[in-house]
């Protein structure tokens, strides 16, 4: 474990996001999780019971930035129609995992 107090190449950020429409029953968690392994970004996904979906990812802010973009379209059956995001500080997530 390296403790470098935060001199690594990239910042690393923290986005809270949540997404209505379609966007349950869909696979648009396996899709995020999917999406934010294939970019090293770490995190969770997971679905609320108000039929929003709920995510945090943490990995550098240009990479961040473009999962938080790719959220607007999600998977291919999902209808996105409102991505609500808020950047915070990491929390040191490691891995991404969809949560029940």
């Amino acid at each position: 474990m390296s403790n470098d107090s935060g001199s690594s190449d990239a910042e690393r950020t923290r986005a809270h996001v949540y997404v209505s429409g379609t966007v349950q029953g869909v696979y648009y968690r396996a899709n995020t999780r999917d999406t934010a392994r294939e970019k090293g970004i770490d995190g969770w996904v997971r679905n609320l019971s108000d039929g929003r979906v709920e995510a945090v990812f943490e990995g550098p802010e240009e990479t961040v930035a473009a999962m938080v973009e790719w959220c607007h379209t999600g998977s291919p059956a999902a209808d996105v129609d409102d991505v609500d995001v808020e950047y915070e500080d990491p929390e040191g997530e490691d891995g991404f995992r969809v949560r029940r």
